[in-house]
Parts: structure tokens; sequence; C-alpha cells
């Protein structure tokens, strides 16, 4: 064996038994928040008075445990005009929920929340949204020709400035697709929009729903739709949203989520 060998096989060696240093990073832990999901939709066809707030509490980013569920808060929902109050009953699990809520399209609504000796407050708009007109598939509209396509055509009404959220969920997928969207260049107009997937398959089925949002509430979704759409190197760093759930015990303390109200129309396709 040649010293040139030798000594190759030993740098090797050397190389792969090196000792490692473990470098431990210290990444600071946010402190806990208060997690108000409230978000209310009245389907169209239904009385919309069965409701659910969900309240939960902020975890690390890389903690295992699941969602804090809160309990033992106090939730009430009042309408601004008529001064009608609707508490939402705790069911220990993180829920609350109330079977009398009775909705009004256009009426301001006041959430309170009261959790730690604190109160959470936010006031929403219920906005309307139109029926869904018609759903179909097809497979040209896309950047695959051979990916099938779903198919949303719903009429917007003329002169009244709207903001719409279109969910898609594939049956089995955890995580529905979202698209947000106005009239601002379709006011009065057929809106028809298309939502691409290669995984798409004749048999799937996918549940699409359609909201009619506030401004405010579109402004917020839009930022979070792309936050979580991002990424790659050049990305733009995602920065903390703030809903419109105010603490107004202890500003400082400030909530995650949004408090939202909202008509929503409801289908099903399934792939041909």
């Amino acid at each position: 064996m040649s010293k040139y060998f030798k000594n190759s096989v030993l740098l090797i060696y050397l190389i792969l038994t090196a000792c490692t240093d473990v470098v431990d990073v210290e990444v600071p832990v946010a402190p806990e928040r208060l997690v108000i999901e409230a978000s209310l939709a009245w389907e169209l066809g239904t009385l919309g008075n069965v409701q659910t707030i969900k309240l939960s509490t902020s975890t690390p980013y890389f903690e295992s445990d699941k969602e804090k569920m809160v309990t033992g808060a106090f939730v009430q929902v009042t309408n601004n005009a008529t001064g009608n109050v609707f508490v939402f009953d705790d069911q220990n699990n993180g829920d609350y929920k109330t079977s009398n809520f009775v909705p009004v399209i256009n009426q301001s609504f006041t959430l309170e929340v009261m959790y730690n000796n604190e109160i959470y407050s936010a006031i929403e708009t219920l906005m309307p949204v139109v029926p869904i007109d018609e759903v179909n598939q097809s497979k040209d509209q896309g950047f695959d020709k051979e990916a099938l396509e779903v198919n949303v055509l719903f009429t917007d009404p003329a002169g009244i400035e709207n903001y719409y959220l279109l969910k898609f969920k594939q049956q089995g997928d955890f995580l529905p697709d979202l698209f947000d969207f106005s009239d601002e260049f379709t006011d009065g107009n057929q809106i028809a929009i298309f939502h691409e997937n290669e995984d798409f398959e004749v048999g799937d089925t996918v549940a699409i729903e359609l909201y009619g949002v506030s401004k405010q509430y579109y402004n917020y979704i839009r930022l979070l739709i792309e936050q979580s759409s991002e990424g790659g190197p050049f990305a733009t760093i995602p920065a903390q949203l703030k809903g419109n759930c105010i603490n107004i015990t202890n500003p400082d303390n400030v909530a995650f989520g949004y408090f939202r109200l909202t008509q929503v129309s409801k289908e099903s396709y399934i792939f041909e």
C-alpha cells in the first residue's frame, strides 16, 4: 500500500470521526396570547341560529403539544341596533355555542370575550352574499392543460361595493384553498372563478363555499393568504397580523384571530 494511499485513508478517517460541537441556539419564546376564532357564518337557506366561537391560546413554534383550549371564559355577541344579547355557552373543550343567534344582514354586532380578568372586544357588520349560479369543470383555463379545474359562477350585484372569500376543500384534505377578490372591475357582472389542482381526479368531491365579507376583513385575509403562499429565499418575511379583537383592559396584551360575520353560499361538486 502506497504512503499516499495510507495518508488519504487516515485523512478520511479523521474527517468522519472528528468531534462535532453541539451548538445550542436559544430561541425566543413569545408571550402566550388568546386566540379568538369567531367566524359567524349564516348559510343561505338556513336560520343561522346555531353558531360556535372557538377560544385557545397560542403555543411556541417548536412546541409539539396540540392547541391549548380555553375554558371558563365568558363570550357574548350583541346586536348594536336592537341591543339583543346572545350568550355563547362554554362547552368545556374550547368551543362556545349558541342556538338562538339572530343574524341580520348589514347589521353591526359587537363581540365581547372576558378571560383572565381581561375584556376583549370587536365590532363587525354581517355582510350578504349572492347564491352560486353554477359549478362545472374544465381543463383549458390553467397552466396545466391536463389538470382538472372546478369553475364557480355567480352574479355580482350592480352598484354595490362587494368583497368575497372563496374556499375550495377537496374531500380528504386537511386545509382548504382560499381566494379573496373584490368586484372593483366586475361590478354587476357574472363572475367566473376557476381553481386548478393537479391532484384532482375523476370521482373526487370538492366542497365550495362563497362568503360575502367586509372590506376590513378582506384586507386582513388578503395579507394572510399572501403570507401563507409566499416562499423562497427572496420572499417577504411574514409579519404578525393583528385582527379586530382589541384588549380594552390591557391593550399591550393583544389577541390573535378575527371576529367575522358573513353570509355563505355552499355547493359540492363531483368531477366526472
